[in-house]
């Protein structure tokens, strides 16, 4: 195993992913440090189902280059569920109210749209599923979820994305206010990835 490439532009994803992922003894890149410029229309109706075409379709086109053999491709789908607002934004919470809309104008309508709702009905988590796809074809897609609620203002600059809505009674704070060691351990694409780290070590100890 030489190379991951994780198919994402993501600067943020990028940094908890290599913090996640250190000492697995491959070079980690983003999708764009690998050259990669394609766009993959993610149809699947699950985080899974994204996730999978996401990685199998940049998978193909790293197969073609002799400069990434030996590549694991790696791809997440992650959002929010909000069970009051029946698990929206969900699969779409990246395009939630337009893919160039500021997370501070969807965090912002979020909050009107549970304006007077009781704490125990603001439940909610975020979910990331992660696929995994082996130089050999095989593929692996787990899950990884972190649970909490919606919290009734915008607060924390350590995050980005829905963070800064999302609160964790236990800790008193946004998933934002946690420091970036406290977000990955407890996170759901911290979660994710260890399971995928798991799995990679796996196949690497028994030569897969």
């Amino acid at each position: 195993m030489e190379k991951i490439i994780f198919a994402t532009g993501n600067e943020h994803k990028m940094i908890e992913i290599r913090m996640i992922l250190e000492g697995l003894g491959a070079k980690i890149l983003s999708q764009k440090e690998a050259g990669i410029a394609a766009d993959i229309v993610e149809d699947g109706t699950t985080f899974e189902e994204n996730a999978l075409i996401k990685a199998k379709g940049i998978a193909q086109i790293a197969a073609k280059d002799p400069e990434h053999k030996n590549t694991i491709v790696l791809a997440d789908d992650s959002g929010l569920e909000i069970d009051y607002l029946n698990k929206e934004p969900g699969i779409y919470s990246a395009r939630y109210m337009g893919e160039d809309t500021s997370y501070d104008i969807k965090n912002r309508a979020l909050l009107d749209r549970l304006q007077g709702v009781s704490d125990e009905k603001r439940t909610a988590r975020f979910v990331c599923a992660i696929a995994a796809v082996f130089p050999d074809g095989t593929a692996e897609v787990v899950r990884g979820t972190m649970e909490g609620a919606i919290g009734h203002n915008i607060a924390g600059e350590n995050g980005f994305g829905y963070d800064p809505i999302f609160f964790l009674p236990e800790y008193g704070c946004t998933s934002a206010q946690l420091s970036p060691e406290k977000k990955n351990e407890l996170s759901h694409r911290g979660e994710g990835l260890r399971k995928i780290r798991e799995i990679i070590g796996r196949k690497k100890n028994s030569g897969e």
